[in-house]
């Protein structure tokens, strides 16, 4: 069997699992959010780009206030990001709901981080088919560009994300996938390995 399809049988064997505490957590923090926000939508929903290239809505919980949305850049002390979603960020917790999108099939536990559309057209520009090569994956929640490198500021960084996210492309494998995925724990939890 292709990898490809093992990794699909693996994140929604995985999405099985975590399931119930996947919910509360969802419910919690949606709950905390509206406290917070009472003006603001629960969830950021935006078109991104998957696999082949093909459009999608991205479900994330919303971070920033909502006038603040499409720069290219975003750092992790960004001024745009409200006072619960510094939290949320610093713990990955705003990816949450993007497990709906692994259950439509539209993205994996792990993969090349989606990019919004009107980005991927000035990134295309910018670096040509090399861009493209990261699309020949479903994008992931997290991934090797993600635990490697965290936040770009600027095209010189987002050129080694995008290294980064070819050579995971390159050597697609569950064993890749299995050191990434521990490695998000320690990125997310204490803060190592990733910048």
């Amino acid at each position: 069997m292709h990898y490809k399809n093992i990794k699909k049988v693996l994140d929604y064997l995985f999405l099985v699992i975590i399931s119930p505490i996947l919910i509360i957590l969802i419910f919690s923090f949606s709950f905390l959010i509206k406290v917070f926000n009472p003006k603001e939508n629960i969830f950021f929903i935006q078109d991104r780009v998957g696999y082949k290239g093909k459009i999608f809505k991205i479900i994330k919980f919303r971070t920033m206030y909502s006038s603040s949305e499409n720069n290219l850049f975003t750092s992790e002390d960004d001024e745009r990001i409200d006072k619960l979603g510094i939290f949320l960020r610093k713990f990955r917790i705003d990816e949450l709901p993007q497990f709906i999108n692994i259950l439509f099939g539209q993205m994996s536990l792990i993969g090349p981080r989606p990019e919004q559309v009107h980005f991927v057209k000035v990134l295309n520009e910018k670096y040509g088919e090399k861009f493209n090569i990261r699309h020949k994956v479903n994008p992931g929640i997290t991934g090797l560009a993600q635990v490697e490198h965290g936040y770009v500021s600027d095209f010189d960084d987002y050129l080694h994300k995008l290294n980064l996210d070819i050579q995971y492309v390159d050597n697609f494998s569950l064993l890749q996938d299995i050191k990434i995925f521990f490695k998000t724990f320690f990125v997310v939890f204490f803060k190592v390995g990733s910048r």
